[in-house]
Formats: C-alpha cells, sequence, structure tokens
C-alpha cells in the first residue's frame, strides 16, 4: 500500500488511539440495530438512534449530539460507521460544504471518541469542487476497509456536463487495512451521470457486492432517485446502475440494512422532511415500506449497521449534556 501523505495525521493519531477488542468481547448472545445520522446542517455533531426491528427507530441521548465536529468546516454530515472485526468503531464524515477531505474518528463503545483528524484525500486536485457524503465499508474478504465519497471535478468528465448543472459528481476512493497507511485516491464508480450518496453491502445470499447510490442528475430530467450496482469484489469494478428502485419521490442517502430474510435499503425523503424505506428479497422486487418505518424527528443521512446488546445498553447510560 502506498502511504498516502493527506492521511498522515489520520495515521497518527489512529495508532495512539489503537486498543485491541478481544474476540469475547464482540462475540454477542445477541444484537441490535444502530442508526447514525445528523440533523439541521451537521453543526452539532454525532446523532445515534437504534431498532429493535429495523423499522422503528428510537433516539439515544435525548436525541442529542455524541461529539461535536471539531475539524474542517466543521460540520458534521453524513456521519458513516463500520464496526470493525477487533471490536472497533471507524467513522467518517464530511466536514464541510466545501472541503476537500473529510473527517475520520475512531471508538471502542459509540461513546468515547478519538481525537477527530482531517484526510485531505482530495487535496491534491487543485479544482476538485468538495467530498460529499463519506461512507466506509469493511470487507471481509480482502481485509481491508474502503472510504469513498463524490466529488466534482469541473471538465473531468466533460460529456455528460451541463451548463446548467452545478455539479457533475462521481465516486473516489481510499483503501487501508490499518489506518495507517493508505492507497492513493482514485476514481471508484463513474456510472456515466452525476452520481452521489453510495453505500455498498455484502449480498452472502449471492456472494456479491451492491452499491446503492443516488441518481443526481438534473437537467435535461431531473431524477433525485436511489438505484442499485453489483461486483464480484468490493473494490469494483462495479456494473451498469439498475433502474430506480424508490418511486416518484426525491430520495438520498441510502442505506442498508439485513433484517431476517430481506434487505432494507432507508433514504432521506429530505423534500417532505422524513424518512423512507424499501425492501427486497430477492434483490428483484422492491416493496415501499415507507409507511412502516418510523426515525426520530429531523433525521438526516445515515448509516444503519448491528451492534452487541452489550454496547446499546452501556450508551443507554449516558446522561444528556
Amino acid at each position: 500500500m502506498i502511504l498516502s501523505r493527506f492521511f498522515l495525521t489520520v495515521m497518527f493519531c489512529a495508532a495512539l488511539f489503537w486498543v485491541p477488542v478481544f474476540a469475547e468481547d464482540q462475540q454477542p448472545d445477541s444484537s441490535v440495530y444502530m442508526f447514525s445520522f445528523f440533523r439541521g446542517n451537521g453543526e452539532d455533531g454525532l446523532h445515534l438512534a437504534y431498532s429493535q426491528d429495523g423499522l422503528k427507530w428510537e433516539a439515544l441521548n435525548n436525541n442529542r449530539s455524541f461529539l461535536k465536529p471539531a475539524v474542517g468546516a466543521k460540520l458534521m454530515r453524513d456521519p458513516s460507521i463500520v464496526q470493525g472485526p477487533d471490536g472497533v468503531f471507524h467513522m467518517v464524515w464530511t466536514t464541510g460544504w466545501w472541503d476537500k477531505g473529510i473527517g475520520l474518528a475512531h471508538s471502542k463503545d459509540l461513546i468515547t471518541w478519538s481525537e477527530q483528524t482531517f484526510g485531505g484525500v482530495m487535496a491534491h486536485e487543485p479544482t476538485a469542487k468538495n467530498c460529499w457524503a463519506p461512507e466506509i465499508f469493511y470487507d471481509h474478504k480482502s481485509q481491508t476497509y474502503l472510504i469513498f465519497w463524490a466529488t466534482t471535478i469541473p471538465g473531468h468528465f466533460a460529456q455528460t456536463e451541463n451548463p446548467n448543472d452545478d455539479n457533475n459528481h462521481r465516486i473516489y476512493y481510499v483503501a487501508t487495512k490499518d489506518f495507517k497507511t493508505y492507497t492513493e485516491t482514485a476514481l471508484f464508480y463513474d456510472p456515466g451521470f452525476n452520481v452521489i450518496d453510495s453505500f455498498i453491502v455484502y449480498d452472502d445470499q449471492n456472494d456479491r457486492y451492491a452499491m446503492f447510490l443516488k441518481n443526481e442528475t438534473k437537467v435535461p430530467k431531473t431524477e433525485k432517485n436511489i438505484r442499485v450496482a453489483f461486483a464480484e469484489q468490493a473494490a469494483g469494478p462495479y456494473g451498469p446502475a439498475s433502474e430506480p428502485i424508490t418511486g416518484n419521490y426525491w430520495a438520498e442517502g441510502p442505506a442498508a440494512l439485513k433484517v431476517g430474510d430481506r434487505w432494507i435499503v432507508y433514504f432521506d425523503k429530505y423534500t417532505e422532511g422524513r424518512y423512507g424505506a424499501v425492501a427486497t428479497r430477492d434483490w428483484e422486487t422492491w416493496e415501499d415500506i415507507s409507511d412502516k418505518v418510523e426515525f426520530p424527528a429531523g433525521t438526516r443521512h445515515g448509516t444503519a449497521f448491528a451492534v452487541a446488546s452489550s454496547v446499546l445498553e452501556k450508551i443507554k447510560l449516558v446522561k444528556p449534556d
């Protein structure tokens, strides 16, 4: 792996924080579901909710922040969390509207976090406009973490640019096994249109990887819908994006979770000020279950993941500030 200059600070802080968690601490008798999200513009930081059934979500800490933003433009939008095989949680987020990097922090319990660090993942691109909606995914097959996000670089995809459209995002990524060394930033996914809000899961039933994504095309026709693409390897290449799996409404920020024998894809119905969801058992037929999900007031763009019940019980003991 190539040591990326923009992650030197991240490497140092991660190394200081790293504390192994033994296997017996991460093999739960039962598990629950967690949802990381932000409110407003992301100015107050990380919010968490939990669910027993993947449908009804309840805010923790009285829907107050667990972690205040401290790097970049000091926002904490789109918080994405994954738990590694050693039990440590890792989070990335959007630090500001026009930053050329993303935030990174680590935690053993989702309560106490390491020092926040800023990774200038697009600092080498002089015209890059942003780094939006980063996600982190752990690939158990390659034992590698993938960190990916959306960036607009004017002129890089001129064939799909439109003078009436302000952005033309593509998905970029870096990879790491240990948060000490990182690959250089590379193009991850180009579906041939303005794309943002990618989210990856491993489809164990079909032994493949699924990337959910938002078609952000605005002209000549506004899309604003969620689609899915597949790959044999976590790092791709991913195939063509499907037709929309969401309905006739604006949807963004997909996050997928396997609950029982079906996959549920949550998304922000941001023009309606609420969250929606679709579900599938066969990856072909998608049922809109938006009327069956409940989220805390003000929930914006988050990530769903499973944790040991003991993790939730400790979080419930946290007293609101």
